[in-house]
């Protein structure tokens, strides 16, 4: 991204010129304002990224400063200001809305990787923000994500959903199958016609053939009158059959002859209804295996399986975490009326860590007990279930999981030996710096990258 703009919010002339030089020198673009009225004044002519604020200053302090751009609405990212004695009063920044805060006398280091972390965040928001306008102009709001095998999975929908073709789509629980059948029924020209969806394996047996294909009056005990089916209530739109694998063997031969010839008969009636159903098909259960061992008719496991959608596991797609995360917190955050917005950088790393057997629905659930639990407006690794807390072996996804991918591995292993460093050193970075043969410098990005500015005590 372009020259982050920053404005330096200070009434003393030594620490204004002090910060602009240091930041400038950075690559920052940087202006100052000496007291809380001319900062007002400055912020409303033009648009800054970050502002470093003093929260003692003559006149208008910098919590008024706070106060005066959340009534107008101003989004501008705050980092407060404060000498050490006055711990107290920046923390209660934080509460009004500053995203963190810097202690004087300034620490070089602290300053820069402050910045760093406010810059992550901003882009990470603005990467959000256009993912979000994306997904809406496409039509895909529920599905998150920006990694490869989503937008694979996304170009794919754009493509088969205009056709009436069959789609099996295959997948973990909790991998989020119903929402890419949603996505193909509503940018299908079917998408304003109706849309049903069944679980087979939550029907029982007796009952499922008579939910499918409907009855008429006489044809079993208690069919007092004649009953419509799913397939004709899907007439002229969709039908989504989750968890195909759970239909018993005698209806998968009433379920193909629906396929291929386009009609279904009700249970007790002789002639044939026509109906016009596009059918969308998924399964966490390997179809394949199911075949072999006769459990699932080979004839409709091919009618089926015309275009297969493959959902990747959340621990293959761990990149999209923090997107989901963020989605998830603004979704159930307003749900719930929390005022929750925002997660600890602590709390993410945790999270990346964890191997989520779940997928994206245990992940929606943690990030929901996290909102309730929550000790303020930001969701910490206390607030998180003890199985994701106590998760702190990322050598376990390296020996023992399904990735491959050196790149990923090898950022894996980076990580663990960066947190080893600073834990034998107790946080010394030049000592940890040595014993990692990096520079000091590189070591403050790559801490700063995957969250590990809080391991051991500083220099």
């Amino acid at each position: 991204m372009s020259a982050l703009r920053v404005l330096v919010i200070d009434d003393e002339e030594d620490i204004r010129h002090m910060l602009t030089m240091l930041l400038r020198k950075e690559g920052y673009e940087v202006d100052s304002a000496e007291d809380g009225e001319t900062a007002l004044e400055i912020l409303s002519d033009r648009d800054f990224d970050l502002a470093l604020c003093d929260v003692r200053m003559p006149g208008l302090d910098g919590m008024q400063v706070l106060g005066r751009l959340e009534q107008r609405g101003d989004d501008t990212t705050v980092i407060a200001m404060s000498a050490f004695g006055d711990r107290e009063l920046a923390i209660d920044a934080l509460r009004r809305g500053a995203y963190d805060y810097i202690d004087k006398p300034f620490n070089k280091d602290e300053i820069l990787l402050t910045l760093l972390k406010a810059q992550e965040r901003l882009e990470l928001k603005r990467e959000n923000e256009e993912l979000k306008q994306k997904s809406e102009a496409d039509d895909f709001p529920e599905i998150i994500g920006q990694s490869d095998a989503i937008e694979d999975l996304l170009e794919t929908i754009r493509k088969v959903a205009e056709y009436k073709s069959t789609v099996l789509i295959t997948g973990e629980s909790g991998t989020g199958k119903e929402l890419v059948a949603r996505a193909l029924h509503r940018r299908s020209p079917r998408g304003d016609a109706p849309w049903v969806a069944v679980n087979c394996g939550a029907i029982p047996e007796s009952l499922l053939e008579s939910e499918l294909f409907g009855h008429v009056k006489g044809a079993f005990t208690d069919a007092g009158a004649d009953k419509a089916g799913l397939f004709e209530e899907a007439d002229g739109g969709t039908l989504f059959l989750d968890e195909i694998g759970e239909m018993p063997m005698n209806l998968q031969v009433k379920l193909l002859r629906a396929l291929q010839e386009g009609e279904i008969r009700r249970i007790g009636e002789n002639t044939p209804r026509e109906v016009d159903v596009r059918v969308l098909a998924a399964s966490n259960q390997d179809l394949d295996e199911m075949v072999d061992a006769g459990e699932f008719r080979e004839d409709l496991y091919y009618r089926l399986n015309v275009i297969q959608l493959h959902l990747p596991p959340l621990r293959e797609r761990i990149d999209d975490l923090p997107l989901l995360v963020d989605h998830f917190i603004e979704s159930r955050s307003e749900d719930l009326d929390a005022g929750v917005d925002g997660i600890s950088s602590e709390a993410i790393d945790r999270m990346t860590q964890y191997r989520w057997p779940g997928n994206v629905r245990e992940l929606q659930n943690c990030v929901e007990r996290g909102v309730v639990l929550a000790d303020g407006d930001t969701i910490d690794l206390e607030a998180l279930p003890e199985r994701i807390r106590d998760n702190d072996d990322p050598l376990d996804a390296i020996f023992h999981g399904d990735d491959l991918s050196i790149k990923k591995m090898s950022k894996a292993l980076e990580r663990v030996l960066i947190r080893r460093a600073l834990e034998k050193t107790d946080g010394n970075r030049t000592h940890a710096s040595d014993l990692l043969e990096i520079s000091h410098r590189t070591l403050l990005y790559k801490m700063e990258d995957y969250g590990l500015e809080d391991v051991g005590k500083g220099d």
